[in-house]
């Protein structure tokens, strides 16, 4: 596909033929894609826990479903759950934080210390995890596919990352389902509308729509100067 098809045939699809296996080509190609994703100072704070076996994907469930769901699965569940791969995204704070204390990233004043992943302003590990999840979802596309991106509950996380075997030190930003679709009902949400473009982009400043003819006044109004005026602006990590 060319990548303008790729995205517009993207959806969230979130029912799966249980019996048929993602080609384990596939899932390389969905890896390799992610690892070619963005990241702040190239640090790559990434891993990706792959499920294809039952036991391993039935481990996850059993970790991840809130108590007594698996007994009495909704439709979403149902469905989501007979996804034949689960690629679990984890991202690792303290990769960023090494790798901004190099020479290279180091702070203006050499003798002051490197701040902790806290006071970060934006988490940039989970967004840059989040970019490498995306890619695996449009490979998937590419690769006649269907893929669902769904977050695991809060109260969850140290369950599936003790039955994973993964570092307490990794933050689980979501999980990439991959297989091959099933007809579905449609999400209700996409009543929704998807929000034009010239009411998300901004000309030049906040609130002018993008698009006006160039004549068009960019001055703000009181209201738009009051909310972008007070704003703290802090430069992000260089990716």
């Amino acid at each position: 596909m060319e990548l303008e098809e790729v995205v517009q045939s993207r959806r969230m699809v979130r029912t799966f033929d249980p019996d048929r296996a993602v080609p384990v080509a596939f899932i390389d190609r969905a890896l390799e894609a992610a690892t070619r994703a963005p990241s702040a100072g190239f640090s790559q704070g990434w891993d990706f826990v792959v499920l294809t076996a039952t036991q391993d994907r039935d481990a996850f469930w059993d970790s991840a479903a809130p108590s007594g769901a698996l007994e009495t699965p909704d439709r979403w569940l149902r469905g989501v759950r007979a996804a034949p791969c689960l690629i679990v995204c984890c991202s690792d704070p303290d990769r960023y934080r090494r790798r901004y204390a190099e020479p290279d990233k180091a702070v203006a004043d050499p003798n002051a210390a490197v701040p902790e992943v806290h006071s970060w302003p934006i988490p940039y590990w989970d967004v840059d995890t989040g970019m490498a999840a995306l890619l695996m979802l449009l490979t998937g596309v590419d690769a006649g596919l269907g893929g669902l991106f769904f977050g695991i509950p809060d109260t969850r996380h140290w369950g599936v990352a003790a039955a994973l075997g993964i570092p307490r030190d990794r933050r689980l930003v979501g999980v990439v389902g991959l297989g091959y679709p099933l007809p579905d009902v449609r999400s209700p949400s996409l009543k929704r509308g998807r929000r034009p473009l010239a009411e998300v982009a901004h000309a030049g400043r906040f609130g002018v729509p993008w698009g006006l003819p160039a004549s068009a006044s960019t001055t703000p109004t009181t209201a738009q100067a009051d909310s972008t005026s007070s704003g703290i602006i802090a430069l992000a990590p260089s990716q």
